[in-house]
């Protein structure tokens, strides 16, 4: 007899439909799964024959075959388990087949029966839903990330004997309570806010201006500058994620496994801080099983990596592909998998080893020390930061001072204006922010007049800019422009991007 159950399998951040067909017929016994399928799917069938027993259904004495279907696409995880045994008790007809009939079902088998959870149900879920799926059946500890999509019902299980009671009709199970709504609508305060911070007046409007235009920065200071602290702070001054945005992040965290049930749809724009020790591969992500990294991780919001020039060199050069391209594309055998990296890097770099350069009285490191240290950032990867700026050491009288800095509320309110700007500019182009705008966007959207076209060339020759460079200067300066509400590009807001992008340290 045969059976087909609708599962589904992740191939990068995108779910894709898999099709569970089981035959069980006279022959020589045998339990086989085929389809390219990697080892832990092929482990399914002990766990599936187990929990089948303990469950009180034991498997026929024939031959069995399990197809997951397309075969050119490799399967992986172990989210094929009770989608297998359910279609082979659809066979043994313990279940009739038209209660299968456009269902969707994922999860874990344990060997009691118990259906545990499995990485990746929202991406699967999001796929069912647009392939016409609407009921879906899924482990009771994945039902609150499920439950964010609308126009569907998500059915939690916790055990194989109840959903073979649901789909023969002897139990009933209510479907999960929809979360997109509440989530959106609930209130979150952020830990760090720009009201903590005193002084630091260029390292402030450093991280306004790349907020408004998600731009890439990077900090030059002693330790106890605020550096870390202001990385912090700049995803309060970011605009909300749209729905949109907010499934398409939950995705990525759904595909790690890092959604809660108490937090099941990321609401807010993810900040990562990346530690110096981390390899190429944690960070723009791979392995035997392409997963996402922490680029991926940051998409939509802010990639933190203090210390840069404690980290490989072969670490950063990996992620001059994912600034470049907002996006990580790892290509195997047989297949190529593309994760998302729509990123704003906060890198922070102490002037010297020691870091107490240019303060000579404490700074204990020579010319060819600081030189060695620095040189660790190699001159390509740091075209790609479009502000670069020195966060000087904090005085007590800044810190006693009675004037309150602005809090992040009062500097958001700037972004999000600027944020207006650029997407009334970038309507149907495909581009948000300035940063994302390439060579012939920078000469439609960032003309300069004759006295800035002017400038513009002496400070080019003068600083020796790169072609990279020049142009990110534009977009810079755009962005300035957008956050005084200027249509035009001033000479005020070139002078003030060049000033920000200086390496005087470097």
């Amino acid at each position: 007899m045969y059976c087909s159950v609708m599962s589904g399998g992740i191939r990068g951040i995108d779910g894709f439909s898999v099709s569970v067909e089981t035959d069980v017929s006279s022959g020589m016994p045998g339990f086989d799964i085929v389809g390219y399928v990697g080892g832990e799917v092929k482990e399914a069938k002990d766990r599936v024959r187990t929990a089948l027993r303990n469950t009180g259904h034991m498997l026929p004495v024939a031959r069995i075959t399990v197809n997951l279907s397309p075969g050119d696409v490799k399967k992986s995880g172990t989210g094929f388990d009770l989608p297998i045994a359910i279609s082979i008790l659809a066979c043994m007809e313990e279940i009739p087949g038209k209660a299968l009939e456009g269902v969707f079902v994922a999860g874990e088998l344990s060997l009691s029966g118990e259906v545990c959870p499995t990485k990746g149900i929202l991406p699967m879920i999001l796929m069912a839903k647009r392939c016409g799926i609407r009921k879906f059946i899924i482990p009771a500890a994945n039902s609150a990330e499920g439950a964010v999509v609308e126009g569907i019902k998500v059915y939690p299980v916790s055990s194989l004997a109840e959903v073979i009671g649901f789909l023969s009709g002897s139990c009933s199970i209510s479907p999960a309570p929809n979360h997109l709504r509440p989530s959106l609508c609930a209130v979150h305060e952020y830990e760090h806010d720009f009201a903590m911070i005193r002084g630091q007046d260029t390292a402030r409007r450093g991280a306004e201006i790349a907020a408004a235009g998600l731009h890439n920065m990077l900090m030059i200071g002693p330790p106890g500058a605020g550096k870390t602290l202001i990385a912090k702070c700049i995803p309060s001054i970011l605009p909300p994620l749209s729905k949109e945005e907010c499934l398409e992040v939950s995705a990525i965290y759904s595909i790690k496994g890092a959604l809660s049930s108490d937090s099941p749809l990321i609401v807010r724009r993810p900040f990562v801080a990346a530690h110096s020790s981390s390899t190429d591969i944690s960070l723009v992500g791979g392995g035997a099983v392409p997963r996402p990294g922490a680029v991926s991780l940051a998409h939509k919001g802010v990639l933190f990596l203090d210390e840069i020039p404690e980290f490989s060199r072969r670490s950063l050069e990996a992620l001059r592909q994912p600034l470049e391209d907002g996006k990580v594309c790892i290509t195997r055998n047989r297949d190529i998998c593309v994760f998302p990296s729509d990123f704003m890097l906060i890198a922070a770099a102490n002037p010297c080893p020691c870091g107490h350069y240019p303060d000579l009285n404490k700074c204990t490191c020579d010319d060819t020390k600081r030189s060695r240290y620095l040189s660790k950032i190699s001159g390509p990867f740091l075209d790609r930061m479009d502000l670069c700026l020195q966060a000087n050491k904090v005085t007590c009288a800044d810190l006693q001072g009675n004037e309150l800095p602005e809090s992040s509320k009062t500097i958001r309110e700037r972004v999000i204006a600027a944020h207006d700007i650029q997407r009334r500019r970038f309507k149907g182009s495909g581009i948000q922010f300035n940063s994302q705008m390439g060579n012939r966007d920078i000469e439609k959207f960032c003309t300069l007049g004759k006295p800035e076209t002017v400038l513009m060339n002496e400070l080019a020759q003068k600083q020796e800019m790169s072609a990279r460079t020049y142009y990110r200067m534009l977009k810079v300066a755009r962005t300035i422009s957008d956050l005084a509400g200027r249509e035009h590009i001033s000479e005020e807001a070139i002078l003030e991007a060049v000033r920000l992008k200086s390496r005087v340290l470097l």
